[in-house]
């Protein structure tokens, strides 16, 4: 049926790309256009760390629709549901929700060892929501310059399939134990071997074809246990242009100010040796005074 799906897609592309379609008898909704959607993987306990971005570098109150409007940027915090529907959990993240009025809730039950599934059903999601040129998954632990990230992506734009973050190639961990272990370490060859290239999972984006073909074919996705290596296994195959863009995993001050200094601004910011801002609940307004682009520069941008 996916595959079917899939062929139905491609005999009723426009211009090369895959559009959704919906089944027969099914009222098709017109999306909203975007340029942008930035999706912000976050978690129950992360109410702390919510705060700390819309107190930095994510638009709040109204802003957040007009940065949708003039600029076609959407940002939500991603976010699924509890184990017990309705519970303490769930409404508390209602009642965030009905103040702010920036989430994105997905058909999935929370937990860490469900990331590969949520990163799924997030594209599947957004692409559903809105008809966007590029879709963004961001840690809620990164700072982010949503002015060079929209003028970096727009380099990219006439590109119909690529895939955009700091590719890496780590090592496949088969001990039991070890943080990041693969289960399926035997798929990958002989002990000691590294991942394909792929994305490092902080921050990353996707043309809208990829985050279509995502959708298409939600169901038949492989999932690994790490959620960055799941995105590239989905893409291994494709005709996809990857491309290692070293702005998106810059470190934390000074290596992201002293690149400022240099004219050589960041999109994301963060310390490897935490995946994501060590302390961030504490650190990140310092990290938006020292790396930021400044809180004109998005809306001056022209993308």
């Amino acid at each position: 049926m996916e595959l079917a799906a899939a062929r139905a897609a491609q005999a009723s592309s426009l211009n090369g790309s895959p559009v959704l379609i919906k089944p027969v008898g099914e009222k098709t909704e017109e999306r909203p256009k975007a340029f942008i959607v930035i999706g912000i993987n976050t978690a129950f306990s992360s109410r702390k760390r919510r705060y700390s971005l819309r107190e930095t570098w994510m638009p709040q109150g109204e802003k957040i629709h007009q940065i949708e409007k003039e600029k076609g940027i959407v940002i939500r915090f991603v976010i699924g549901h509890s184990a017990t529907p309705g519970g303490i959990l769930d409404r508390a993240i209602d009642a965030e929700d009905a103040q702010h009025r920036d989430f994105m809730r997905l058909n999935h039950i929370e937990g860490y060892h469900e990331l590969s599934a949520k990163t799924l059903i997030y594209f599947a999601t957004a692409v559903a929501k809105w008809d966007a040129d590029f879709y963004v998954k961001v840690d809620d632990d990164i700072h982010v310059n949503l002015g060079i990230l929209g003028t970096t992506l727009a380099r990219h734009r006439a590109k119909p399939r690529v895939y955009i973050g700091c590719m890496k190639s780590g090592p496949v961990l088969a001990q039991k134990g070890a943080k990041y272990r693969e289960p399926e370490y035997w798929k990958f060859g002989e002990e000691g071997n590294k991942y394909f290239r792929h994305a490092t999972g902080q921050l990353y984006a996707i043309s809208k074809d990829l985050a279509t073909y995502i959708s298409i074919n939600q169901k038949i996705l492989h999932r690994y246990a790490n959620e960055d290596v799941s995105l590239g296994s989905w893409f291994i195959g494709l005709d996809v242009e990857h491309i290692d863009d070293r702005s998106l995993c810059c470190g934390t001050p000074p290596d992201c100010e002293w690149k400022a200094q240099a004219g050589n601004p960041c999109v994301a910011s963060f310390d490897w040796s935490c995946s994501g801002i060590c302390k961030s609940i504490e650190r990140m307004k310092d990290v938006h005074q020292r790396c930021g682009e400044g809180d004109g520069a998005v809306w001056s941008a022209v993308f």
